[in-house]
């Protein structure tokens, strides 16, 4: 962080899948999220597997093979600890978002996701941010709602795929 102000906002949902397969579900990078519509793009590195430091480029809609455009969205994992917790960090021209999802076991067998989604501006004044901070604090929210909406998708997706 760069010591501008943040927004963030916190969600949470239960699902009655086992947490190591809301993992794959949810943490594992596949080159194609038909739930979400992106392509990602891996950068090889001397690493086996995904962990903290690996970067990725996100696209919107399916690449087939194609390389992603310049100014394509660049990220990396902040935090990886397998079938617990991962973080990503998404970096934009004119922002930065951060991406938190916890997974924990419920009493029933299910997974608890826990997501924290954390907004930091890169340019404009002061000014600018204080008249936006209200919009913004309402698209960070909605952006956690929606991908929480997301998550019986993610795990439906996986087991289709098996």
């Amino acid at each position: 962080m760069t010591g501008r102000p943040v927004t963030t906002a916190v969600g949470a949902r239960e699902v009655p899948e086992p947490r190591t397969h809301v993992w794959r579900a949810l943490a594992v990078l596949e080159p194609y999220c038909a739930v979400c519509d992106v392509s990602y793009v891996m950068e090889q590195s001397g690493a086996v597997g995904p962990g903290v430091g690996t970067n990725f480029v996100c696209a919107p809609g399916r690449l087939d093979g194609r390389p992603p455009s310049a100014g394509a969205p660049r990220g990396e994992i902040v935090a990886w600890e397998p079938a617990r917790l991962v973080a990503t960090r998404l970096v934009l021209t004119p922002e930065t978002w951060t991406t938190r999802i916890e997974l924990s076991d419920t009493a029933s067998g299910g997974t608890h996701v826990a997501m924290t989604v954390t907004h930091e501006p890169t340019s404009g004044g002061r000014v600018v941010r204080r008249l936006q901070r209200g919009a913004l604090r309402r698209l960070v929210q909605r952006t956690v709602d929606a991908e929480l909406e997301k998550v019986p998708a993610h795990v439906a997706r996986l087991a289709d795929q098996a």
